[in-house]
Parts: C-alpha cells; sequence; structure tokens
C-alpha cells in the first residue's frame, strides 16, 4: 500500500472537488511546481489510487428515473460461483455499483435504470441462470447524498 503524505492527500481533495482541473491548475492550487506535481500524479496513479476520470451525469435528466437497491441472498458461496456471479451481473445494463456485503444479505447492487419497465428487464436477466435464495429491491425516492468525496484530511 502506497504511503499518502499531506501533499498527495491535497493532490487528491482537489481532483475530488474538480476532475477536470489541468495538472497546472492541480499544481498551482497545492502550491508545488507543475513537474513535481505531475510526478506525484503518476505516481497516485501507477499505484492505483487514482482509478480514472468519469463525468458525473444526473440520471433523470439522461432519462433514467428510478434508482434500486438490490439485494440477494444465495445458497452458493464458492469462488467458481462468485466469479460466474460477477462476470453475469458485470454484463447486465442498469449496474452501477455492485458488493459483496456481510449480515443477512450476500450482495448488493445499485442499479440505475429507466421505469419499473426498465427495472423488471434488469431483474429477468438478472435471474437468468442464477439459483439465488431470495432477491428484494428497495426503491429509492430521492437522492440526499452521492457520490461523496473521500475524507482526506487526516492520515490514516
Amino acid at each position: 500500500m502506497l504511503s499518502l503524505d499531506t501533499i498527495d492527500r491535497k493532490i487528491l481533495t482537489v481532483l475530488q472537488q474538480d476532475g477536470t482541473l489541468s495538472q497546472r491548475d492541480v499544481a498551482e492550487r497545492v502550491g508545488m511546481s507543475q513537474n513535481a506535481c505531475w510526478r506525484r500524479l503518476q505516481r497516485l496513479r501507477d499505484a492505483g489510487v487514482i482509478l480514472g476520470s468519469q463525468t458525473r451525469i444526473d440520471p433523470a435528466k439522461a432519462g433514467l428515473d428510478l434508482t434500486v437497491f438490490v439485494m440477494i441472498r444465495t445458497r452458493h458461496h464458492s469462488a467458481d460461483w462468485a466469479e460466474a456471479f460477477r462476470k453475469h451481473v458485470d454484463g447486465l445494463p442498469g449496474v452501477v455499483d455492485c458488493y459483496r456485503i456481510g449480515g443477512e444479505w450476500d450482495y448488493l447492487i445499485k442499479v440505475v435504470t429507466r421505469g419499473m419497465g426498465g427495472y423488471d428487464a434488469f431483474y429477468q436477466r438478472l435471474i437468468t441462470g442464477f439459483d439465488f435464495h431470495a432477491v428484494t429491491g428497495i426503491f429509492s425516492m430521492e437522492t440526499i447524498l452521492e457520490s461523496h468525496p473521500l475524507d482526506l484530511t487526516r492520515p490514516a
């Protein structure tokens, strides 16, 4: 694991606020030279701390007006089953996030889709070929916080 110092944390905080900033702008905001900032950014990318850059899109304005958190309980816990399930979920339209979780449920999938018909199509594809013990959907009525930046103000 890469050890992050104060400058690394400043760079990451600035990029979380605005990932479109140029390397020069990032360097100015953290108070360092462009070359030194470039080296830091490369090190953070090479170490996998910076995973990429994405543009956030308002789902409703893009016609995706339904968010569903799908919880799955399964009887199968082998590595082979888990890998087949991961590949299956990765190919399903509408999947934004998927987690293996602890507690009463085994998996949590966040699905963003176009209305109930979109969710039903997702659900039918999800269950095809898999023997789940239980599947339930929790429908979001309002997004309160989403993609909240990580708090990097303190060393871990």
